[in-house]
């Protein structure tokens, strides 16, 4: 039986991602139950969530790694393998949802190599390379909304692959993700391509706002900077949602809705509240709006389904409060495209380090494998 909770999010139109992926929630079964239990109808990763499961030592990947090693296989060539079976693993439990949901849901997300964030060519290869391994239509590859990635996501569209735009931290920046959405949706078209099998997400991150914009306001200390601490986030989300009402009703989406195309939904990325002094849920119950995803770390999802209010519509209507909330930052001097730019350099950097930790784990477990098999 659903959580009453997160069945309220489901019922109000927001689809929960679960943002974590590890093989030990695969073979434990624990991925499953947040499915049955918790509403989750998708998953997403990154370089940081990978990571993360490897270093861990997870007994889980042992077999696979020694069939790597026995093989001689590289260090770059055991994490796509390592990654892509997680992925393929996860896209097939999630096969149901995404039958269920005409595709919408049950869709699982694997990132492009982060160091391949500003080669647009190079990254539409890796694409292709992901979509053709994992070898699954619910998957998606996430790909990064720097302006190389731009280039990316419309080439990548125009193959029929379907795609998740992440690190779009600026509402100039989310306007150009939709443009280069639809412009591949055009090129797709053009190709042959079924434009109702295409899918999409653009990943607007919340929280890290919050946290560069509040160190700001903390600098300057005073009340009026104090009154507006953990608003940024919201507003900035909040007004990525009016964008994205505003393009998709626009004539050239109608064009495209009309030859089967279905629209690009806001997910909301980075919604684990990194304030202590912020509700623990923030991110989740001031976000509820139709069409859209919530992809949550577990801590996140274990606070919703144990005591969020779930109210309805939080987004819809409050533009003006939310431009406000902008205006009134801007009049403390917080320059928002200064932050926006900081933010995306950072979410590459991190990402990009992530990714070096990772091949750093994969080529340790490699050498173990391969001593203990000598």
């Amino acid at each position: 039986m659903s959580n009453p909770n997160t069945q309220a999010l489901s019922d109000a139109g927001v689809s929960i991602w679960l943002d974590d992926l590890s093989r030990s929630r695969l073979t434990s079964g624990s991925l499953k139950e947040l499915i049955g239990n918790l509403n989750v109808v998708g998953v997403t990763t990154n370089p940081s969530i990978f990571a993360a499961a490897l270093s861990k030592g997870d007994a889980d990947y042992a077999d696979q790694v020694a069939e790597l090693a026995a093989s001689g296989a590289d260090v770059e060539d055991a994490v796509f393998q390592i990654t892509t079976q997680d992925v393929t693993t996860a896209c097939d439990l999630f096969a149901p949802v995404a039958t269920a949901s005409q595709g919408i849901d049950g869709r699982v997300s694997i990132e492009v190599d982060p160091r391949l964030a500003h080669d647009a060519a190079g990254t539409v290869a890796e694409a292709k390379k992901l979509f053709a391994k994992v070898n699954r239509e619910n998957v998606l590859i996430k790909i990064p909304a720097t302006v190389e990635g731009l280039e990316a996501i419309t080439a990548t569209l125009a193959e029929g692959i379907s795609v998740n735009v992440t690190l779009i931290f600026s509402l100039e920046r989310y306007r150009a993700v939709i443009n280069a959405f639809m412009t591949g949706l055009e090129q797709a078209k053009e190709n042959g391509h079924d434009l109702s099998k295409l899918h999409s997400v653009a990943s607007f991150f919340v929280s890290r706002v919050d946290t560069e914009i509040d160190k700001r306001l903390d600098a300057l200390g005073t009340d009026e900077a104090k009154a507006l601490k953990g608003k940024a986030g919201l507003a900035n989300a909040r007004l990525a949602y009016q964008v994205f009402e505003e393009d998709f009703s626009s004539e050239r989406w109608g064009v495209l809705a009309a030859a089967g195309a279905r629209p690009q939904r806001p997910l909301w990325a980075s919604t684990g509240v990194k304030d202590p002094s912020l509700p623990d849920t923030l991110y989740v119950t001031g976000l509820v709006a139709p069409q859209v995803v919530n992809t949550m770390p577990e801590k996140t999802l274990d606070a919703t389904a144990d005591h969020a209010e779930i109210t309805g519509d939080t987004v819809t209507g409050t533009y003006d409060e939310a431009n406000q909330i902008l205006d009134d930052l801007a009049a403390q001097g917080i320059d928002y495209n200064d932050v926006v730019a900081l933010l995306e350099t950072e979410g590459v950097d991190k990402f990009d380090a992530a990714w070096k930790e990772l091949l750093v784990d994969v080529r340790g477990a490699l050498e173990a494998a391969g001593k203990a098999s000598a």
